[in-house]
C-alpha cells in the first residue's frame, strides 16, 4: 500500500481503498496516514474537520478483490518486475470496468512490460509519485507505446487537476526522467566512497554546501533505501547497458548485508544511535 498516495487522494475528496498483503501491513499503513494527518493539523496546514473528512474517505483491506469497482488503481508495491507483473495480471481479471485505468507507481520498470500482463494495455500507464507524497509536488506521467491518448489525458487530469501535482511527461524508458538523472549521480558518489577518494561526510557536504542541494547523494540513497537504489540501477543497466548505470560492488554488498539505510537503522550512516 502506498500510504502517501492514499493520503493525498483521500485529502482530495476521493473514495480510496488501500490494500496491502497482511493485517499488520494494513495497520502500519493506516497508522502512517493518521500520523501524517495529525502532523498537518499540528502545523496548522490542515483543519481538524479536513483530517476527519480524509479519514472518512479511506478504507483498508488485504484482498485485491476490493479493487473490483474502482475506476483507477495505483500499484505501489516493491520495485520488482516479476511481482508487479503478477499484480497487474491479477488486477486485470478483478477490475470490472473495461475502461478503468491500471497505473503503476514504479520508479524504473518499463510500463510496457506491465501493460502486456493485461488485456487492456491501452488503459495502463505509469503515475510515479515522489516521497513524501503529501509534500513533494512532482508526478511523472509515463504512457507506454500502447497507452491511449484518452488514458493519458485522464491520468494527467487526476494528478494535476484532482491532486494539484505538477506533471512531467516521460517516454517509457527505464528510470523515466528523474531516476535516469538521479541514479547515476548517486552511483558516482558510491564509487567515490568505495575508491577511498573521499569520506561519506565530505562527499555529502560537497554537494549540500558546494551545490546547494538539500541533501547529499549518500544520505539520499539511505533515505530512498539501498535496496530500491539497487533495483532501479539494475533496471537501468538492463535497459541501456551503460556503465554509469551499473551498481557498484559496495552497493551490492551493503544490500546483501541488510544495510539498507534509514529503514534498517544503518546504511552509509548509522541511524540507530
Amino acid at each position: 500500500m502506498g500510504s502517501g498516495i492514499a493520503e493525498v487522494c483521500a485529502r482530495a475528496g476521493l473514495d480510496v481503498v488501500a490494500v496491502d498483503t497482511t493485517e499488520e501491513a494494513v495497520a502500519a499503513g493506516a497508522a502512517r496516514i493518521e500520523k501524517s494527518l495529525d502532523r498537518g493539523v499540528r502545523a496548522e496546514k490542515l483543519l481538524e474537520s479536513e483530517r476527519a473528512e480524509a479519514m472518512a474517505n479511506l478504507s483498508f483491506d488485504t484482498h485485491l478483490g476490493r479493487m473490483a469497482d474502482r475506476d483507477l488503481v495505483i500499484e505501489a508495491i516493491v520495485e520488482n518486475e516479476e511481482a508487479k507483473v503478477s499484480v497487474f495480471s491479477e488486477l486485470d481479471g478483478i477490475v470490472a470496468s473495461p475502461e478503468a485505468i491500471l497505473a503503476s507507481n514504479t520508479s524504473s520498470i518499463p510500463i510496457m512490460k506491465l501493460a502486456m500482463a493485461t488485456e487492456r494495455a491501452e488503459y495502463v500507464i505509469g503515475i510515479h509519485f515522489f516521497n513524501p507524497v503529501p509534500v513533494m509536488q512532482l508526478v511523472e506521467l509515463v504512457p507506454s507505446l500502447l497507452t491511449s491518448d484518452k488514458t493519458s489525458a485522464r491520468a494527467a487530469d487526476f494528478a494535476a487537476g484532482r491532486l494539484g501535482k505538477r506533471v512531467v511527461h516521460s517516454q517509457d524508458r527505464a528510470g523515466f526522467v528523474v531516476n535516469a538523472l538521479l541514479i547515476p549521480y548517486i552511483l558516482s558518489a558510491i564509487r567515490m566512497l568505495e575508491s577511498g577518494f573521499a569520506s561519506a561526510e565530505d562527499i555529502d557536504a560537497g554537494m549540500t554546501l558546494g551545490c546547494n542541494h538539500p541533501m547529499g547523494p549518500l544520505r539520499l540513497a539511505d533515505l530512498i533505501g539501498l535496496d530500491t537504489t539497487m533495483a532501479v540501477a539494475e533496471s537501468l543497466y538492463e535497459e541501456f547497458k551503460e556503465q554509469l548505470y551499473a551498481p557498484p560492488p559496495l552497493l551490492s554488498r551493503m544490500c546483501d548485508a541488510g544495510l539498507l539505510g534509514r529503514k534498517t537503522g544503518r546504511g552509509f550512516y548509522d541511524y540507530a544511535r
